[in-house]
């Protein structure tokens, strides 16, 4: 393919992703396929010889599309929302077309310093606390990771080689091992298993601390665990908060758990994976207060904020614990311009070496958008889930499990969880809408979560119509064999 037919094609690419998109509600949500569907429809091996572009496009609906799971249809309810929007998919387009890889501020410097720059507009726009800006002088930063599991990691590795330094100047006697045997690392029983996860690639303990009926870890709880922990000899260093949780979206209490990590010389790192996009809202910033203890923030645009995965946005206090975990310097990636203090290499505060130039699909998006357009996206799908909130509570039969705080709803109807199973089989099975559950306790919960960007009210409307109807069919089945045994 040259740069003529590149043109043509090009423009043809779009067309498709652009019918694709705006037809979406058409297809199915999710696919008709069986596991290992794939193989038998492609070859065995490469072609030895080339093939042409019309070969090639016309598998795109025989082979690719019956086994996608439609996450950008208005009927996709599940998990949480993957942003996309047409200014981040020409951003894309840009970023693969200059292929840099931005290891290092030679390697582009255009790809490190927009970054750099765009990591302070998000920050300002979330109204963090100055001390996690780079500014011109700053001693913090922001940075885009993959996803929020590696902001974790990345959070938890710094903490440790952190904590192991510190300890070995004040107890020189120790060795690394012994330090290590000793760490500790916390989080909510309601939090992500990506926490879990980081602290078994950084070989440590973690420990879960219970949280409140309110699903939310506060102060006392975190503090019990703490001082048992440390009359048994062990050391606390990293404690990860999260606001809005997987499970039901509930938010650790950062005012009463700050000072206190902040006291006990723990790493406080926030996940807000996906809540961190509505902190751009003036009305919703305030859960975020408490921000100023932590030394770590991490939220997901590529979730809420129309920008194209992947794109996690993570900010640190002092740049330095991230570089000072992380730094190797060989020969071949140095460059002169390295020591001068205005650099950031951003290979340091990352585990690939490799990076592709994520920023542009911020720029695009920020500028596209404007504050005021991202904030009535997140407003327009915080509506829509009090809308499917208040269908349901008008619905004797279910119950809200928990507070819908922004666009996550967690529901159920009134009864055991194999009903509950029950009901979201046949939602999932009749493949009009798509759900996932959640266990909240001992209870079976299932999980409505506002994702498109093009959902609207109708939508809403229709599932709750669809799940009310369903449930009533499978009430009727249930209470007649239940009658029978």
């Amino acid at each position: 393919m040259d740069a003529a037919e590149f043109r043509k094609r090009g423009k043809e690419m779009v067309d498709y992703v652009a019918d694709y998109l705006e037809k979406i509600e058409k297809r199915q949500v999710f696919p008709d396929v069986e596991p290992g569907y794939l193989r038998p429809l492609v070859a065995d091996c490469a072609p030895q010889d080339p093939e042409s572009f019309e070969d090639v496009f016309k598998d795109i609906e025989k082979i690719i599309m019956p086994g996608v799971t439609h996450w950008h249809s208005p009927y996709f309810f599940a998990y949480f929302p993957s942003a996309s929007s047409f200014p981040a998919l020409l951003a894309d387009m840009l970023c693969g077309g200059i292929g840099c890889v931005g290891f290092s501020w030679a390697a582009s410097p255009a790809c490190t310093e927009l970054e750099t720059v765009m990591l302070d507009w998000l920050g300002k726009m979330v109204n963090l606390p100055k001390e996690f800006l780079a500014e011109k002088d700053g001693q913090g930063g922001g940075v885009i990771q993959g996803s929020a599991s590696e902001a974790t990691l990345i959070a938890l590795l710094a903490a440790r080689t952190k904590i192991i330094r510190q300890v070995q100047s004040e107890k020189p006697e120790l060795t690394e091992a012994e330090i290590m045997g000793r760490l500790v690392a916390y989080a909510s029983d309601q939090a992500h298993s990506s926490v879990e996860r980081a602290a078994l690639i950084g070989a440590v303990k973690i420990k879960s601390v219970p949280s409140d009926d309110t699903f939310s870890v506060c102060g006392s709880a975190l503090k019990k665990v703490l001082d048992e922990d440390k009359a048994a000899g062990l050391i606390p260093f990293f404690f990860c908060a999260t606001l809005g949780t997987t499970s039901c979206c509930s938010f650790d209490k950062l005012l009463e758990l700050g000072p206190i990590c902040n006291k006990e010389n723990i790493w406080m790192h926030i996940d807000a994976a996906y809540a961190g996009s509505a902190f751009i809202c003036p009305e919703f910033r305030h859960l975020l207060n408490g921000v100023e203890f932590a030394d770590s923030f991490n939220f997901n645009p590529h979730k809420w904020l129309l920008v194209n995965f992947d794109c996690s946005a993570m900010w640190v206090k002092k740049r330095s614990d991230l570089i000072g975990a992380f730094k190797l310097e060989p020969l071949y990636l140095q460059h002169h311009h390295q020591e001068s203090g205005l650099v950031t290499d951003y290979r340091h505060w990352q585990i690939p070496l490799g990076r592709r130039f994520r920023s542009l699909k911020l720029w695009f998006v920020l500028r596209m958008y404007g504050v005021k357009g991202l904030q009535e996206h997140i407003r327009k799908h915080i509506r829509l889930s009090h809308q499917f909130e208040h269908l349901v509570l008008q619905d004797e039969r279910f119950e809200i499990c928990a507070e819908v705080v922004l666009g996550l709803v967690c529901f159920r109807l009134k009864g055991s969880n194999e009903l509950n199973e029950a009901l979201l089989k046949s939602i999932n099975d009749a493949k009009k809408i798509h759900l996932v559950p959640c266990h909240l306790r001992e209870k079976f919960v299932l999980r409505f979560a506002v994702c498109s960007r093009t959902v609207e009210s109708t939508h809403i409307k229709f599932a709750w119509q669809h799940i009310s109807q369903l449930a009533t069919d499978l009430l009727k089945t249930w209470e007649h064999n239940h009658h029978q045994q």
